[in-house]
């Protein structure tokens, strides 16, 4: 009897059209079978949304090269739900998420659609890797998808910890010119970002969220780091936010009613 190939969700947040989300594919269906649903737009920077004031629809769609997928008007995390919850009817073994149009380093994984859809396969306790190019100019995402499909090959092998992601950021650089690979924690981003104020038609006042792109401290061992030194970078995310060291420190405060 042949033993039944995983089942791999595929999604992103550059939106269904997106050619990262091709090249996952390609890329995936080397090691299982796969299932793309994705949100029907782009949700950059969207973060982790649960849609639940308004309903939401799936599509049944035709991709560029003819490759049947769903997609969703829902966000990235949407369209993980949707999947988890019954839209997809076969259980799910691996979700991954990409290939993203820029980096996702350090504190742009709280902003990240691509970052936030693989968080709410974790939250459904399903195995998940976000995968981001580290440039929104380079359009060769077969290096990033094909290291995301090996690196999915170990998980369904060897499994991760319950509330762990992982999150990969890969070199604009063909494969022979990669450095390596680094596991990496996350970063000091800084963000540079600027208010832009406008008038419409009318005169009234709305606004923009500007500025230049994020840079980072570049200390060794992080995914900044690991950017700048053309290196791939895996990093183990976890749920658990709490700063668990400064439990004791506020159990000394007046905190009584």
């Amino acid at each position: 009897m042949t033993e039944q190939q995983p089942h791999i969700l595929v999604t992103n947040d550059d939106g269904i059209r997106a050619p990262g989300l091709l090249a996952l594919k390609d890329a995936c269906a080397r090691i299982g079978r796969v299932t793309i649903l994705a949100p029907s737009h782009n949700w950059s920077a969207s973060g982790h949304v649960k849609t639940m004031h308004k309903p939401l629809r799936v599509d049944a769609v035709t991709l560029a090269d003819g490759t049947p997928a769903l997609s969703t008007s829902g966000a990235p995390s949407d369209a993980v739900a949707l999947a988890s919850l019954g839209v997809v009817e076969e259980p799910i073994d691996l979700v991954v998420s990409g290939v993203n149009s820029g980096a996702n380093l350090g504190h742009d994984v709280t902003y990240s659609g691509t970052v936030t859809a693989a968080m709410e396969a974790t939250i459904a306790g399903m195995p998940a890797i976000a995968v981001s190019l580290n440039s929104r100019e380079y359009d060769d995402f077969t290096v990033a998808a094909e290291f995301a499909a090996r690196l999915g090959r170990q998980v369904l092998e060897q499994g991760v910890p319950e509330e762990v992601l992982l999150n990969v950021n890969v070199p604009p650089l063909p494969a022979d010119e990669i450095a390596g690979v680094k596991v990496t924690r996350m970063g000091l981003r800084i963000y540079r970002d600027r208010l832009i104020r406008r008038l419409d038609p009318r005169g009234k006042p709305y606004y923009w969220i500007g500025g230049p792109e994020p840079t980072g401290i570049e200390e060794e061992g992080t995914d900044i780091w690991a950017m700048a030194h053309d290196y791939i970078s895996v990093t183990p995310v976890q749920l658990d936010l709490t700063a668990h060291d400064v439990i004791g420190s506020l159990e000394e405060w007046d905190l009584e009613l």
